[in-house]
């Protein structure tokens, strides 16, 4: 298992801030006694209460992150991870959680904190979060992953340097899964076979939902042999992306659909009989 350790990289053009405030503390405190400051804090949408629902179901101390919070006249003022503190509060068996509480006694402080945990948090991208599920055994996860490797279809965590992707990647995450959701192993590894014979740089969400309604789409299915169609997507090549954009626009259709009709009308058809 490929493992990397933590080290200091070297920053020579930054100047570290100086440290004045005191180390910060783990307590052990009940959720209840938590506090929301509502003059900068989000409050409670449909999404985060979806949220806090599944923290619930799912809670697993393993994942848990402590919330971040502030000491303000006795009281601790949370300045991030609410949506866990109320989850926590949520649940019928948790009394205790560890917060961390740092030094902040005036608002604007506290304020500045909640947009620092904020703005610096690096989000986990779609394709990143997919790896993860798949090295925790998600069976939905590790079946696209097994339908991919079977291809030839990688799967990147990121988008190569200057945006140079390689034959058979992608980062189509969200279409793959749709796809093997939609046509099963067999039916989503006929798709992405036609992507990989077609060379296709990257493999993108429009291309793999053009292919799938070629091949399975009610207008157009036993119309064209996937040799066929792969031949025409390599003859075309980026010229019927520009094709489906005008036509996109002209007949107010989403991409891939127009996508799928340009390759369509430029594959040879099967004969009758």
């Amino acid at each position: 298992m490929p493992l990397r350790q933590i080290k200091a990289i070297t920053l020579p053009d930054l100047t570290p801030a100086a440290i004045s405030d005191p180390l910060p503390e783990i307590r052990w405190v009940h959720p209840n006694t938590l506090w929301i400051d509502e003059k900068y804090q989000r409050n409670l949408s449909e999404r985060s209460i979806t949220l806090i629902r599944r923290i619930v179901a799912e809670w697993d101390w393993a994942a848990f992150t402590p919330p971040k919070a502030a000491e303000v006249d006795g009281r601790l003022h949370v300045t991030d991870g609410q949506h866990t503190a109320i989850a926590a509060a949520s649940h019928p068996t948790i009394e205790l959680i560890p917060v961390l509480v740092a030094s902040a006694a005036e608002e604007q402080h506290r304020a500045m904190d909640f947009v620092r945990h904020n703005r610096d948090r690096v989000q986990v991208t779609p394709t990143q979060l997919h790896l993860a599920m798949v090295a925790a055994g998600d069976p939905d996860a590790v079946t696209v992953a097994q339908v991919c490797d079977r291809a030839g279809v990688t799967i990147l965590k990121a988008v190569p340097a200057n945006g140079a992707f390689k034959e058979g990647q992608t980062m189509a995450v969200a279409a793959l899964r749709k796809l093997v959701s939609h046509r099963y192993a067999i039916g989503a590894r006929k798709v992405l076979d036609v992507c990989v014979a077609a060379k296709l740089v990257p493999i993108s969400a429009e291309a793999i939902k053009a292919v799938e309604l070629i091949l399975y789409g009610e207008e157009y299915v036993g119309h064209v042999e996937s040799d066929a169609l792969v031949a025409a997507i390599r003859r075309m090549g980026p010229e019927a992306e520009k094709e489906a954009v005008v036509f996109a626009a002209a007949h107010k259709v989403q991409r891939w659909k127009a996508l799928a009709i340009v390759w369509f009308r430029n594959t040879r058809k099967k004969r009758n009989g």
